[in-house]
């Protein structure tokens, strides 16, 4: 069985409203000004790529509950994250950063880096943790506040002032807990309950069910280990088994014995029968993910707070499985970096519900969106955007008259979107007033030594990515309309036309990382 990328294509012009139209948003958004303060609920899983769901076209991992919140709200096509590993992502959704901003780069303390100037500096969580979502959500906008599983930050946040409920649950499959074998999937469903059980009932609420899986347990040679009730699911399934292309990545992964990547595709992938049981057993964890909504979902319905909840899921990072010769995530390739988002959203606009949406959102998004709905503004410091204003009073080509009713602050007035490419008659962009974003940056730091993770850059289009690896000074350029798996490298191509798109997204990529690494009030 095979299955190609969704046409994620978003290029035609946005279509004027007419009257009637225009009516029908600005009673819709009076309706929602009156609305009481909305509860938000984050269901954000791990390792999980863009399409593992049925409602992405797999044609193998059943994921009924998410398939159905997708038709109730808008998936999102080409929602990417700005660096793919659990703690950098984790840390860019609780503070609406890039890591060149927040410098959670390492576990732990992260490490010292010296600059060309000779500062040394600690690459460590820079963000005040009055600056969290969660401290902004529960000291500004009076919510009550909980986390459930994996915070994946390894530094101590102040429980006062971020949480109400906290339990953190990470790096594990099966533990004894008292007396009781859990499953981790199955705690982290029982601990979302506990608070939703438990909170106060006169505020509203905001939860984080930070799944673990589907990650692989560390050091455990079996990596994938579902509940006992899930096994006889996809016994009689065979998965796809990409082709093994690691010879077509460039000289240092191929002539590197200590690549992490290879080394876990021979933990998981490098024979026929190891990948069809690796597979499986990740399935069946996805599986139970999706369980696990269904029943925290009913429990919002039956206690009659589902109406007015936003509700999101996503995942930290996206997944090789197998492709490139590849496992698990860290490099700018597709598998890696694109990941689901489904929204759904008491305040969506009904021609919005059961749609796709294919524009460039991002994992900085997020933090932005959350606050949104509780009616709080990004700080200035965030580098991200409210993703309702496309699926709210007719998207972004809505009339301006039916945009928030709420005066913007002065921290939203100071926040500023980049000029557009110079190349390109303004195509390329990191979004307007008007328009959302058309290209964005990404990376990812090295990983212990060069060899084991070697780091890794990219401009992301939906036309062109360019590559960019600085351990080795090296660049690739791939042309995604006609090579949607990168297999094609045009660095060296003799195409006028590749030449002339190398030079022009190379100056942009350092525009951007420049941006990026700024102290600029911006939204990338």
């Amino acid at each position: 069985i095979e299955y190609q990328p969704e046409e994620t294509t978003n290029d035609a012009p946005r279509r004027q409203l007419d009257s009637h139209e225009e009516k029908y948003f600005e009673e819709e958004e009076e309706e929602n000004e009156n609305r009481p303060p909305m509860n938000i609920v984050l269901f954000y899983a791990d390792d999980w790529r863009h399409d593992t769901l049925g409602a992405a076209g797999n044609p193998v991992v059943e994921t009924p509950v998410l398939d159905a919140l997708a038709e109730e709200g808008v998936r999102f096509t080409e929602n990417c994250v700005t660096t793919s590993i659990c703690w950098v992502s984790r840390a860019t959704l609780y503070s609406g950063q890039y890591l060149a901003r927040h410098h959670f780069e390492m576990l732990g303390r992260g490490r010292t880096v010296t600059l060309p100037n000779g500062t040394r500096i600690e690459m460590k969580f820079e963000t005040p943790q009055n600056e969290t979502i969660y401290s902004i959500l529960k000291e500004k906008g009076n919510y009550v506040v909980g986390h459930a599983g994996k915070l994946g930050l390894w530094v101590e946040l102040d429980r006062k002032l971020n949480f109400d409920f906290f339990v953190d649950d990470d790096g594990w499959h099966w533990r004894l807990i008292g007396k009781r074998l859990w499953h981790i999937t199955e705690k982290n469903t029982a601990d979302a309950l506990r608070f939703l059980m438990t909170k106060p009932k006169n505020r509203p609420f905001f939860l984080n069910v930070a799944y673990f899986a589907t990650h692989a347990v560390d050091g455990d040679k079996r990596q994938y280990l579902p509940q006992n009730a899930s096994m006889s699911m996809y016994e009689n399934s065979t998965i796809p088994v990409p082709e093994d292309t690691y010879h077509k990545l460039p000289y240092f992964f191929v002539n590197s014995p200590y690549n992490e990547g290879r080394t876990r595709w021979r933990w998981r992938f490098d024979t026929y029968d190891k990948h069809q049981s690796m597979m499986k057993n990740y399935y069946r964890m996805a599986s139970e993910v999706d369980t696990s909504v269904g029943i925290i979902l009913k429990h919002l319905e039956t206690k009659g707070e589902l109406n007015n909840t936003l509700i999101i899921f996503t995942t930290d990072n996206g997944n090789f499985h197998a492709e490139h010769g590849l496992a698990d995530k860290w490099y700018p390739h597709q598998e890696s970096i694109r990941v689901p988002l489904i929204i759904s959203d008491p305040r969506m606009s009904k021609r919005f519900k059961g749609t796709v949406n294919s524009e460039f959102t991002l994992n900085i998004d997020l933090a932005a969106t959350i606050l949104g709905a509780a009616g709080l503004d990004p700080l200035e410091s965030m580098m991200g955007r409210d993703m309702s204003l496309l699926y709210r009073k007719g998207g972004l080509s809505g009339p301006a008259s039916s945009q928030s009713r709420r005066k913007a602050s002065t921290l939203t007035e100071k926040r500023r979107f980049p000029e557009p490419a110079a190349d390109g008659n303004g195509r390329y962009h990191s979004g307007s007033k008007d328009a959302w974003r058309t290209e964005f940056f990404y990376e990812h730091p090295m990983h212990t030594n060069r060899d084991y993770i070697p780091a890794s850059e990219a401009l992301v289009r939906k036309d062109f990515k360019y590559f960019y690896w600085p351990n080795f000074q090296y660049e690739q350029l791939f042309d995604l309309r006609n090579d949607p798996q990168e297999m094609n490298d045009l660095y060296n191509s003799t195409n006028p036309f590749h030449q002339e798109k190398l030079k022009e997204m190379r100056r942009r990529f350092l525009e951007l990382k420049l941006l990026a690494h700024s102290d600029l009030s911006i939204i990338l």
